[in-house]
């Protein structure tokens, strides 16, 4: 029988309470209040509600750990040792417009490592967690990575670029460029969260995307690596030390797709 650390079960338990007002508000999606934060970036009262009842339920457990979120940031900055890494809801957009394809996102991060992290799809009841060391699962069920062998046969995922974004030209000429590698045409479903635990369990192949935050990825990481997975971050920038570059695929196509997308000729 599988023990879950406590750390697990509090990101557990706090997804659980979260994803109910959740729920409600998506299917009351045309009474929200929404804000523009950015072109193409846009918080609901549901984000804000969500991340308070994760915030409330983790800091119940234990009040000192710092915690890193999409909407309040930075919480307890003298303890970056021990932090949670919060999205309360990626893929806003998908939420906001009524595409039941948003997650709620949380990873346990200790001096620098994160170990362990929580995905949850509230929609479809589909919990991807793991932890350092024990494996990752999809609600009672043990999850791998897939095992395709040729990159030419992968369906892969991607995202962005956001309208902010100052390299769009850079990242669509990378998707041309996978594009034409590959058979199947590229997916862009509009949660990372979701596209990582999806590379997780098998149903994708691969992913990389530019520009994503770390709250967006910190508990995709430790779940795909668990499934066995493999995960590179590219082109690092110091100045934005919470942004990444990222790539996540099995071990038979890794390299393959890591050459093509780590290009110096690419601008």
């Amino acid at each position: 029988m599988r023990l879950n650390s406590p750390h697990l079960n509090i990101i557990t338990k706090a997804c659980m309470k979260a994803s109910r007002s959740l729920i409600r508000d998506f299917g009351e999606i045309e009474k929200l209040q929404v804000s523009t934060k950015a072109p193409g970036d846009f918080v609901t009262s549901a984000d804000k509600r969500t991340e308070k009842i994760l915030i409330e339920e983790l800091q119940k457990a234990h009040p000192d750990y710092g915690i890193l979120t999409e909407e309040t940031g930075v919480i307890n900055k003298s303890n970056l040792s021990k932090r949670w890494i919060i999205d309360p809801i990626d893929g806003t957009s998908n939420f906001l417009n009524g595409i039941p394809q948003f997650a709620i996102s949380i990873g346990y991060e200790e001096n620098n490592e994160i170990k362990c992290g929580v995905i949850f799809d509230p929609i479809k009841n589909e919990m991807f967690f793991a932890e350092k060391g024990n494996g990752a699962y999809l609600n009672n069920s043990r999850i791998r990575v897939s095992n395709k062998k040729k990159l030419e046969n992968a369906l892969l995922v991607t995202g962005g670029p956001k309208n902010s974004s100052k390299i769009k030209d850079k990242i669509f000429s990378e998707f041309i460029l996978v594009s034409k590698k590959i058979l199947s045409p590229i997916r862009k479903f509009g949660s990372a969260a979701l596209d990582l635990a999806y590379v997780s369990c098998g149903r994708f192949d691969g992913l990389w995307q530019r520009e994503l935050n770390l709250w967006d990825i910190a508990a995709g990481i430790i779940i795909l690596k668990e499934a066995g997975g493999f995960i590179d971050y590219f082109e690092k920038d110091s100045k934005l030390p919470l942004k990444r570059n990222i790539l996540a695929s099995n071990a038979n196509i890794h390299e393959e797709l890591k050459g093509l997308i780590i290009k110096k000729d690419i601008e």
